[in-house]
């Protein structure tokens, strides 16, 4: 097994009253994408931010490619890149520009030319930054974080605010890191891109790693339950839900109903019995294999995007 080139041990980090990191542990092998999935505000962009050097922790441990980010120096800058959140560059600086300052930055370089033209920017290569849409933007983001070829690439949010083509294009381009065994820890609260692109996730909530595992093992721990998803024409006590027969959870999400049984057939057949008693009627009723959503669903009682 691969050693970690990222390792977090314990980590804390307040903002006054507010605890964003409440002892978040896990480790990062190298080669490996790894996702840290969760809702907007569970501590996945400050834990990024501290394993960049950008943040200092309130208290716990972090090493990257064996160096403390907190502590280290240009020789740490070398080894990383990184795609923040939001990436700003002046209006008037063109592609090409902006890749041959970033890559003046570092001892390694990775050819422009190439770069230009791995991330499909040749037809833009002289456009000013103000002039990209904001795939292109973001595409360029990956490629300056790519100039000095690190080992360790941190990807926040990368396809946040995308659309769906983009969104795949992007997906695309991170699998070809992968095959050159880059190792990636990006942060996500789109399940489809932690199922499709994560060899391992950790689950975040409100600053603590709450499941750790590859997607298959994760969705696993759930393995013998299926998800039902219904809608209802007028709305139902959840707890009556609850006792239908095979269900072993039932949760009420913006006027859908969602339930895990673990003998899907007689849980239909009970559903349909049930609202027929009440004078209710079934809307819509989707099936379908247990998600990493439905993990965080049964370990907090909520959506990841709640």
């Amino acid at each position: 097994m691969p050693d970690a080139i990222i390792q977090v041990e314990d980590l804390h980090k307040n903002y006054g009253s507010v605890e964003a990191l409440r002892g978040a542990s896990f480790d990062v092998r190298e080669g490996e994408v790894f996702g840290l999935l969760g809702p907007n505000g569970a501590g996945k962009t400050t834990t990024v931010e501290i394993l960049e050097g950008l943040r200092t922790a309130d208290r716990g441990r972090v090493s990257v490619c064996g160096m403390a980010p907190e502590r280290a120096g240009a020789d740490f800058k070398q080894e990383i890149g990184a795609v923040l959140q939001s990436t700003a560059l002046p209006d008037k600086l063109r592609v090409s520009e902006a890749l041959e300052l970033f890559s003046s930055f570092y001892e390694r370089r990775r050819s422009v030319p190439e770069l230009v033209r791995r991330f499909g920017l040749e037809e833009k290569q002289h456009a000013f930054y103000a002039h990209l849409s904001g795939g292109q933007k973001q595409r360029l983001a990956l490629a300056l974080a790519l100039v000095n070829d690190p080992r360790v690439v941190f990807l926040d949010e990368p396809t946040a605010g995308l659309d769906p083509q983009v969104r795949r294009e992007i997906y695309d381009i991170i699998e070809e890191l992968r095959q050159e065994k880059k190792t990636i820890l990006l942060t996500t609260h789109y399940i489809e891109e932690a199922e499709r692109l994560c060899d391992r996730v950790a689950i975040i909530d409100f600053g603590r790693v709450i499941a750790l595992g590859t997607p298959r093992e994760l969705k696993e721990s759930s393995a013998g339950t299926t998800r039902i998803e219904v809608r209802l024409a007028k709305p139902e006590d959840d707890g009556a839900l609850r006792q239908l027969e095979g269900v072993t959870d039932c949760r009420a999400f913006d006027g859908q109903y969602v339930l895990h049984s673990t003998r899907a057939p007689q849980t239909i057949v009970a559903l349909v019995k049930h609202l027929e008693a009440q004078g209710n009627q079934l809307e819509s009723l989707s099936i379908a294999a247990p998600s990493l959503e439905d993990i965080f669903i049964e370990l907090t009682g909520r959506r990841l995007r709640d």
